[in-house]
């Protein structure tokens, strides 16, 4: 736990809900941090995932993204090691270096966490991808000149919501573009 000082509530295997002076909030268990990745293909294509999300209960696109640490015998992965295993496994594409842009709070009033992003650099399809175990991810490759106008009518009719993430990749995808 982040904060020694709150009181667990309740918990669960994966998350505990805890009080601090009143403030309820949810910290992941058993992880050393959370990575989201930013890649783009040498033609200029964001790689995105699409899967359903219970919480919600919608499809849901995102940045390949996922937990650092949670595995038996992966407690002690960087955030960089983690994000190349994660970019791996939901999508197929490995990146030749993971790059650091930024890290904060997803939800500072409704939990801990402190994402980590990455760009990923010269990545090439290795793998089929598509996740672990029950996953299901869909991964998509979009061109940086259409994504807008693809998320805007991929979200239309409110059956599949876009996580806001993905537009702090989209910005740090051009700067990178512009940048390089």
């Amino acid at each position: 736990m982040n904060n020694k000082s709150a009181g667990i509530i309740g918990a669960g295997r994966r998350v505990c809900l805890l009080n601090d002076e009143g403030w309820e909030y949810v910290e992941r268990l058993n992880i050393s941090g959370i990575v989201c990745i930013v890649a783009v293909t040498e033609d200029g294509n964001i790689v995105l995932t699409q899967q359903f999300r219970r919480p919600v209960g919608k499809e849901v696109i995102e940045l390949p993204a996922g937990l650092a640490g949670d595995e038996a015998g992966q407690e002690r992965e960087t955030l960089a090691e983690a994000a190349q295993r994660e970019l791996r496994e939901e999508t197929g594409y490995q990146g030749r270096e993971m790059i650091f842009l930024t890290e904060g709070p997803p939800s500072s009033g409704l939990t801990s966490e402190i994402i980590t992003f990455f760009l990923a650099r010269g990545i090439k399809k290795v793998a089929p991808g598509g996740g672990r175990g029950r996953e299901n991810i869909k991964v998509h490759e979009i061109s940086l000149s259409q994504v807008h106008n693809w998320l805007q009518l991929t979200a239309k009719d409110g059956n599949i919501l876009v996580d806001p993430k993905v537009y702090t990749g989209l910005y740090f995808a051009l700067q990178h573009r512009v940048l390089s």
